[in-house]
């Protein structure tokens, strides 16, 4: 009998295993890639069933399950994950930040909200789809900004945290006790999520997912300049400390807000299970026309002294719970699959949907991501598919429904296209990338129209008048193939095409002429190399600062540069090998655009000329940035990869072990930061 119970057991026990492993990776990819892999639900509906497991099986109870901590959004997690370039702090939480338990069902919380003691109130507030925060303020100044982290410890990115205009620095107050911390929800507004994604499109970089992503993502870029220019904003909804305020959650949030803390004015205080349920049937509805994501509504126990009674488990409190609300999603046909070419030659899906609602919107297209995304899903035109809008906005294909009952002989095999379906050009794809491409850069009406498009825009040359339909119309009449055609551009070429004139044509003119004065940096970034977006084209500027540098540079050199991995530094090698592109830059240094900007500071001692040196882990006196600056004002020179032409490797803490691998096997040296600090004196 106990070999056949141990049989049954199997399974399940193997079932514990896969979850454990699956949800700490999801939490991987969530908190620190920004990159999530399971919807809401799907991890909620996993994270229960493992719970179930472990409560059948107590013998194979582990301290780092995922049913026993928070998800993580440190350099490493419970299960050694590791995510590289970390350059914050991590610091104790003062108090434990823990997760809320939640639920999508009604019926669920009216059974909570039951079961607390008579005459609690309640109190409701939206739930915000951002990255938690914590502020510690001491005598009334901001002093730390910690991330979630696991729970315990947190990040703390208190330099991007204070881009953020809402988030007072200092409160100059004489009712501010000496420490107090207010936590909250760091979130980009759905104005900005849409800007930075249109930005990321042009750039044909990969797409937020949503602006939690997003806004995850900004908070931990290493340059305060860029986190700032994306324009984050935050909502403040706990505050925790002694001898604080109130005796109410209420009145605590209330008193913030005289303080300058950015408070919604959503929230309100329950009575009872009826007010409560009204509440959130306000807000499902209403939350679409607010600025900012949300995804729920959190319930809290207004009163501080019951929220201590009723205490916590391992993982969330038992005096607030947090109402999910169901993604919207409807069935529909899809049509047809049609093919979009981008400037750089990517060739992305499209699906044509019969129109259905969707958040008060009416949904025609929504993309296909690439080939494999298509074959993963199985989908092809006759199919009823199902169209959710992701993050309330950008609608997305999530499954089909079953083919019972269609003859599925009779649907069309999606096979994505061999060729060019703008050129006819043979399509390629490049090993390790999901996207099929058009090679024929030079002959493919999209990539053409879309080079020049890119050229002219505000963060690129800045040419008024230049749009995407005047540039097709110049297109079409052979007046512009390449950038460099801008600047043969005649007035009476201008003014005689339908819907300008010489108005036009003058304004167009001025714009080109004014554009001769952008700075080598956005030149850079207007010629539209693969991959080298408006902050890459800044830090590669400043380390060439002349076209005729950058051109003769290896990919080793430009590996060296922050920000550039052997990719991007590929893409530009190839640019500059292609006797095109030599001869559009020689149109354009005639007709005067900037091809050099300010050089590089000259080294102040030669201490480490001839090194090429690795910087790989954290360090405590200096960040890595700091460091590289040293290593070049010493003469030394920064590469990103481990090779047999690394002199060594500057090692820190939490050195990434691929690169301490290499090191052992190619027998280069670490040198620890205080080694490092001696050789330089």
């Amino acid at each position: 009998m106990m070999d056949l119970f141990s049989e049954i057991e199997e399974p399940e026990r193997e079932e514990l295993t896969a979850l454990r492993k699956e949800l700490e990776e999801a939490n991987y990819k969530y908190y620190v890639l920004n990159m999530p892999t399971l919807s809401d639900r799907e991890f909620d509906e996993k994270m229960h069933r493992l719970q179930e497991l472990e409560a059948m099986f107590p013998d194979m109870y582990d301290a780092k399950s995922p049913t026993q901590h928070v998800g993580s959004d440190l350099a490493v997690t419970g299960y050694g994950l590791r995510v590289t370039g970390n350059k914050f702090e991590t610091v104790k939480h003062k108090y434990p930040m823990l997760s809320l338990a939640n639920s999508y069902s009604r019926e669920e919380i009216e059974d909570w909200v039951r079961k607390l003691p008579s005459n609690v109130e309640i109190v409701c507030e939206l739930k915000y789809d951002g990255l938690s925060i914590s502020l510690w303020y001491e005598h009334g100044t901001l002093v730390r900004a910690l991330t979630r982290g696991d729970g315990q410890q947190g990040d703390d990115v208190i330099d991007n945290i204070k881009t953020i205009p809402s988030i007072p620095w200092k409160i100059e107050r004489d009712d501010v006790p000496d420490f107090f911390e207010l936590r909250g929800e760091v979130l980009l507004p759905w104005e900005r999520f849409e800007a930075l994604n249109k930005e990321r499109e042009e750039q044909e970089e990969p797409l937020f997912a949503n602006p939690r992503n997003a806004a995850s993502g900004t908070l931990k870029l290493q340059d305060p300049r860029e986190v700032a220019r994306r324009g984050l904003d935050a909502y403040l909804y706990y505050m925790l400390g002694e001898n604080l305020p109130g005796t109410t959650h209420f009145e605590r949030l209330e008193t913030a807000k005289t303080w300058g803390f950015h408070i919604s004015d959503a929230i309100k205080v329950c009575k009872n299970v009826d007010e409560v349920m009204a509440y959130i049937a306000y807000w499902d509805t209403e939350r679409k026309n607010l600025p900012v994501a949300t995804d729920g509504i959190v319930l809290k126990v207004n009163n501080l002294a019951q929220q201590e009674e009723l205490g916590f488990t391992a993982k969330t409190p038992r005096w607030a719970i947090a109402y999910k609300f169901p993604a919207e999603k409807q069935l529909t046909l899809l049509k047809e699959i049609t093919y979009q070419v981008g400037r750089t030659g990517v060739v992305t899906p499209v699906a044509n949907l019969e129109p259905v609602q969707l958040s008060g919107t009416m949904v025609q297209r929504a993309t296909l991501h690439n080939e494999d995304f298509i074959k993963s899903l199985d989908i092809r035109p006759g199919d009823k598919v199902w169209v959710e809008k992701g993050g309330e906005i950008i609608p997305k294909i999530v499954g089909r429904a079953d083919r019972e009952g269609l003859e599925v002989s009779g649907l069309e095999v999606s096979g994505f296209p061999t060729h060019c379906p703008e050129c006819g050009a043979e399509l390629v794809r490049v090993e390790g990338e999901a996207a099929w491409r058009c090679p024929n850069e030079a002959g493919c009406p999209p990539q053409i129209k879309g080079k020049i498009e890119h050229f002219v825009s505000r963060k690129a040359m800045n040419i008024d008048g230049l749009g995407e339909e005047t540039i097709d119309l110049l297109y079409r009449q052979g007046l512009l193939h390449t950038i460099a055609d801008i600047y043969d551009l005649k007035i009476e070429d201008i003014a005689a095409q339908e819907r300008l004139g010489e108005k036009s044509a003058q304004n167009i003119l001025a714009g080109i002429e004014a554009s001769k004065q952008v700075p080598w940096a956005r030149v850079l970034f207007a010629l539209g190399i693969r991959m080298v977006g408006e902050t890459t084209a800044k830090k590669i500027a400043k380390r060439y600062n002349t076209i005729d540098t950058l051109q003769w540079a290896t990919a080793e050199q430009l590996c060296a540069i922050e920000d550039v991995g052997p990719q991007i530094a590929e893409n530009i090698v190839k640019y500059f090998e292609d006797i095109r592109n030599l001869e559009i830059l020689d149109r354009l240094r005639q007709a005067g655009l900037q091809m050099e900007g300010e050089a590089e500071a000259e080294p102040t001692s030669d201490k480490l000329a001839g090194f090429s040196i690795v910087i790989s882990g954290t360090f405590s006196q200096h960040s890595r940035d700091e460091y590289k600056a040293i290593i070049e004002q010493n003469g030394g020179k920064n590469v990103g990869s481990v090779s047999k032409k690394t002199s060594f490797i500057l090692a820190g803490e939490n050195m990434g072990p691929e690169k301490r691998k290499k090191a052992e096997e190619l027998g280069v040296k670490l040198v620890s930061e205080e080694e490092f600090l001696g050789m330089i004196e």
